[in-house]
């Protein structure tokens, strides 16, 4: 091994990799901690030919490689946990290209989310993409989870904002599909086998991203209801009466947003009385959109369909309420130990899933505190469970698998899926194997040993065995 470590760092040169505890601990850990991997060497390529390279070597000498981006992942895809050779793309962090009339950029795997979306702002252009984690994953991680986020509801999955992709395949071959147009009909569409793959069949070092005019107004509001059917009944409002321009629909629980007033710094309740519910909502377009979703939520208070409304007046305004809805995963954290699901249910089954969901977690666990909350306007919901205060915390964590079966099959029988848009990783691989069909496993083994025949592509990932 020591051999082929010397090859790999020959490759990347001085700058390009470190074998320093300290410098890898950071990137062996995922954000809760749940998972904790093991690897001696780091690699750090500057270029596609340098990731080129290192992954033809891999594969000549059967080396495993595990790719990270910007290791905000929550599924375990980006953690090494056998000594495989850690790769992360940070240093290829250029905008190749931004063309303001194709609507369009190219950019480096290793660019950050905030960084990618600032340069689009600076043409007048807006990438959608929008994540709690903007200022820290990274486009190659983004698109190789297939990432989700706040504006899926009307710009779709990062799926739906890639028009090109550059991707290193497992025997080091460039596979270069940076077009960007809007129409290709050429037969398959090879760039969707990477997006979402969690770097198992390829690696992505670039993509061409579509961009959307920069809107000319936006509006923000924070709704009280009195139940999740409401807050459906009120997303319909909203959608028909700014004609489907709404970007954003979260849905928070009164349990959420006390743990968020309790554990973030600054944050305040913008309402004067407490609610079972509540709604962050936010449209965007054409001038007159802000008056129109003004109007909808006025009407919706006066019909009773929400109890109270705050519109914010300013950017901050706008920026404080956001922050209620984005700081959620790290009051939970800072809470204590919870049992995270990340899951999707047809809208119109939203409430009778969520109903059923608490009753059967509850039957098993009853002190567990369901804090759900998330993307209604998509049907992704957080279905989250925090620990009671002073309850023991191994024991509290034990029980993962098991409400993790549970909420599942809840969630299966609802027609919905385990993984809304945290993909797979380490963590869902035997639910993948229980909830799709065999055809659909099989025909996903297929692809596997036919693009990385050697399974050096961050294997024991995704894929079931």
């Amino acid at each position: 091994m020591s051999d082929v470590f010397d090859r790999l760092k020959s490759i990347v040169g001085p700058k390009g990799f470190s074998e320093d505890p300290a410098e890898l601990a950071p990137h062996l850990e995922e954000w809760r901690s749940k998972y904790k991997g093991r690897a001696s060497l780091l690699l750090k390529p500057a270029s596609t030919q340098e990731v080129a390279a290192v992954v033809a070597c891999c594969n000549l000498t059967g080396t495993a490689i595990v790719p990270q981006g910007g290791n905000t992942g929550l599924v375990g895809g980006q953690i090494p946990f056998a000594n495989e050779v850690l790769v992360t793309l940070a240093r290829m962090n250029r905008i190749r290209s931004i063309d303001a009339q194709d609507a369009s950029m190219v950019v480096d795997a290793g660019v950050v989310l905030a960084t990618a979306r600032a340069a689009a702002e600076e043409q007048n252009l807006m990438l959608a993409a929008s994540l709690a984690s903007v200022g820290s994953s990274s486009i190659g991680g983004l698109v190789s989870t297939n990432a989700g986020g706040v504006n899926v509801l009307r710009y779709g999955m990062m799926r739906e904002q890639v028009l090109g992709l550059e991707v290193v395949l497992a025997d080091g071959r460039v596979l270069d599909l940076l077009r960007t147009l809007r129409k290709d009909n050429t037969g398959y569409d090879l760039k969707q086998l990477f997006i979402g793959a969690e770097g198992t069949l390829g690696i992505v070092t670039a993509a061409a991203l579509k961009l959307f005019p920069k809107p000319a107004e936006t509006a923000t509001a924070f709704a009280a209801v009195a139940d999740i059917p409401s807050a459906v009944k009120l997303l319909a409002r909203l959608q028909e009466e700014t004609n489907g321009l709404v970007n954003a629909f979260e849905l928070m629980s009164r349990t959420g947003l006390e743990l968020v007033l309790e554990h973030i710094p600054g944050a305040a309740d913008p309402l004067s009385a407490p609610s079972p519910w509540y709604v962050l909502c936010e449209a965007s377009g054409v001038k007159g959109v802000a008056a129109a979703f003004q109007a909808a939520l006025e009407t919706a208070l006066d019909g009773g369909l929400a109890a109270d409304v705050v519109i914010a007046s300013s950017d901050a305004q706008s920026a404080a309420l956001w922050k209620l809805r984005e700081a959620m995963s790290e009051a939970q954290k800072l809470d204590g130990p919870s049992l995270k699901h990340d899951v999707s249910v047809p809208v119109s089954a939203a409430a009778e899933f969520v109903r059923a969901g608490i009753a059967a977690v509850a039957a098993v666990l009853p002190t567990a505190r369901p804090v759900p909350f998330g993307h209604l306007g998509d049907g992704n919901l957080h279905f989250n469970f925090q620990m009671a205060r002073g309850e023991d915390m191994a024991a509290f964590l034990a029980r993962w698998d098991e409400i993790q079966a549970i909420v599942h099959d809840v969630v299966h029988d609802f027609g919905g899926s385990f993984s809304a848009e945290h993909g797979v990783g380490v963590m869902k691989r035997s639910d993948l194997k229980r909830y799709k069909s065999p055809a659909e496993v099989e025909l996903m083994r297929t692809l596997k040993r036919t693009l990385d025949p050697k399974n050096t592509l961050n294997p024991g990932k995704l894929v079931p065995d």
